[in-house]
């Protein structure tokens, strides 16, 4: 009962949020309300923020949110990537780079669980930066559909290259910590 009542804290209320959030902003850009996407991926990416900032202030860092936030963030910014760049609105090799990482990560966290003592893996800044990088090539590229500026035009195009480049750079680092991580295991068997 005690794991349950980690539900009704607002930290992961928010994480929460950002998952009901998810068919309203696949729903909203295949209709074309662009502002409305935009809106609830800015509100998104405010909680992804503060759900963090409360858990630490409030001292409610639970398993439920430590695993929860992650997995909201993926399918969040994974269901915009794919939805845009199935209109042609991200580059298809940016869509395909962002979900190989994401695949590889997950494959990989799966293979550790099932056949090593590795139960945490921490979140890099790296990756941290990467989600930063998403979020904001996603809120630009629906300003882009809303408002067609060519200085939105370089942001979102800046955007992309950063996403593309912080999704090489935090898979390498997460490939690099891993393989450190296995090098300590190995030593103290």
């Amino acid at each position: 009962m005690q794991n349950f009542k980690q539900v009704f804290y607002a930290p992961n209320q928010l994480t929460l949020l950002r998952l009901i959030f998810i068919p309203f902003v696949i729903l909203s850009i295949v209709v074309g309300e662009y502002g409305t996407a935009f809106a609830l991926v800015l509100v998104a990416g405010i909680t992804d923020g503060l759900d963090g900032v409360l858990a630490r202030r409030l001292k409610q860092q639970t398993t439920l949110g430590m695993y929860l936030d992650p997995i909201a963030d993926k399918l969040l910014l994974t269901s915009a990537f794919v939805v845009l760049g199935l209109e042609r609105r991200i580059p298809l090799w940016l869509v395909i780079l962002v979900l190989s990482r994401d695949v590889i990560i997950l494959a990989t966290a799966l293979v550790m669980i099932l056949t090593t003592s590795m139960r945490s893996f921490r979140p890099s800044i790296y990756g941290k930066i990467n989600t930063l990088a998403q979020v904001v090539a996603v809120l630009a590229t629906l300003l882009v559909l809303m408002y067609p500026y060519a200085a939105l035009r370089g942001l979102q195009q800046a955007a992309f290259y950063a996403t593309a480049t912080f999704t090489v750079v935090s898979g390498l680092h997460y490939a690099f910590d891993l393989a450190e991580q296995l090098r300590r295991l190995e030593r103290n068997h």
